[in-house]
């Protein structure tokens, strides 16, 4: 709508963050979609697991449930899962006997760095599609977007927390 002085109004906002709500799901999912063959065989989930692992490790499982925002017995058979697999370890924890840590292998390592490439190059195939204004809509929405994912943007990474 718009008003007497020539400003827009909203006329429901709430349904049009829920109209923007639907359709960043939908995106996104659809996206994940696009990219699934460039995962080096794993799930979302078991790859996002697998990065947590190797950027965190050694690292216990219940930190990487907290990280990766997933109950903890999901997070048991996700690393049950990677391990089988040969791509992490466990390793046990020297101050408690019932607790370990989990510990990406060389494979797992190795994995995880061709699945990113892959994906990158399958983001980029994608992004080729667009038109250069398009582009530039998303550079300027990805650290938002870097933020509601819960991911550090580039110059935060590496910082203690």
């Amino acid at each position: 709508m718009v008003t007497g002085d020539g400003h827009a109004t909203r006329q429901n906002p709430a349904a049009e963050e829920g109209d923007l709500a639907g359709r960043l799901a939908l995106a996104v999912g659809r996206l994940n979609r696009r990219m699934r063959s460039s995962t080096g065989g794993l799930s979302h989930g078991q790859l996002s697991a697998l990065s947590t692992i190797v950027r965190s490790g050694p690292v216990r499982p219940s930190e990487i449930s907290a990280i990766e925002v997933v109950a903890a017995p999901t997070i048991t058979r996700v690393v049950a899962d990677l391990e089988a697999r040969g791509l992490v370890t466990r390793q046990p924890d020297p101050d408690d006997g019932r607790s370990f840590f989990v510990v990406a292998t060389d494979a797992g390592v190795e994995l995880l760095l061709r699945a990113r490439s892959d994906r990158a190059r399958s983001v980029a195939a994608i992004l080729a599609e667009l038109d250069d204004g398009q582009v530039a809509s998303i550079r300027n929405a990805i650290e938002a977007l870097e933020l509601a994912a819960h991911v550090a943007p580039p110059a935060e990474r590496g910082r203690p927390s």
